[in-house]
């Protein structure tokens, strides 16, 4: 039961944050609207979605903490998977500062929408927490 409570509370509070974000994301994209700066609204639509992925893995990764076991940090999966998806995460702030010049930041320029971007910030945010491996204790422990 107080897993249960744990797990609930930490989706509402995460509903919570998503939901106060997106509102503040829309009034970024108000504000570039009407001054066009456009670095506060970018920087908001490359950095948000990372910070949902890793508030998506926290909650396990605080159970997994409670066990007491040792850590390491799986590189492969971060190379493998994470960067890449922090690039796509990142082409929106890249590409102000590179122009379409990047490795497929035409595409994702031309297509107008936030949905591939935050797709693979969630992605990174959450292979980042989720690349942390805990392994028994008793086994790796010299006695």
């Amino acid at each position: 039961m107080k897993r249960f409570l744990f797990i609930f509370f930490s989706t509402v509070v995460i509903g919570i944050i998503f939901y106060l974000g997106m509102k503040y994301n829309v009034n970024l994209k108000r504000e570039m609207a009407t001054t066009f700066n456009m670095m506060p609204f970018l920087i908001s639509t490359s950095i948000f979605p990372v910070f949902i992925g890793l508030l998506l893995r926290l909650p396990k990764l605080i159970i997994e903490i409670k066990e007491k076991k040792q850590w390491s940090f799986d590189w492969i999966k971060v190379i493998i998977i994470g960067i890449p998806s922090l690039y796509i995460a990142m082409l929106p702030l890249l590409s102000i500062s590179y122009g379409t010049n990047l490795f497929m930041s035409a595409e994702f320029v031309l297509s107008g929408g936030t949905a591939y971007t935050s797709i693979a910030g969630i992605i990174f945010g959450y292979i980042l927490l989720d690349s942390l491996k805990n392994h028994n204790s008793s086994t790796n422990k010299v006695n």
